[in-house]
């Protein structure tokens, strides 16, 4: 008896720890959202030879699920700071 109180309050300790981590991740309507910008910037990227070179790695792929599944894993936050990031390089490199 002793060891399955034990067990399932270990277990309740470990969901607790990972439910707050959970309920901070971006929801999948944001996230989609979120794609579909990061492809628009991501093209707006490479049709600029200004742009281009500097549009490398992942921040840069034309793989909308990429940019999806990254922004599943992450607060809102975190990805609308991704998509700034990617607006001020454009910014920057429009001349």
């Amino acid at each position: 008896m002793i060891k399955s109180l034990t067990r399932i309050a270990m277990s309740t300790a470990a969901l607790a720890v990972l439910i707050p981590a959970a309920a901070q991740a971006a929801d999948p309507a944001f996230c989609a959202g979120y794609a579909d910008a990061a492809l628009n910037q991501v093209r707006a990227a490479l049709s600029n030879p200004n742009c281009a070179g500097g549009a490398r790695g992942a921040r840069w792929t034309m793989e909308r699920h990429i940019h999806f599944d990254w922004c599943l894993t992450v607060p809102a936050p975190t990805a609308a700071s991704e998509r700034e990031a990617r607006t001020e390089f454009l910014r920057g490199c429009r001349g």
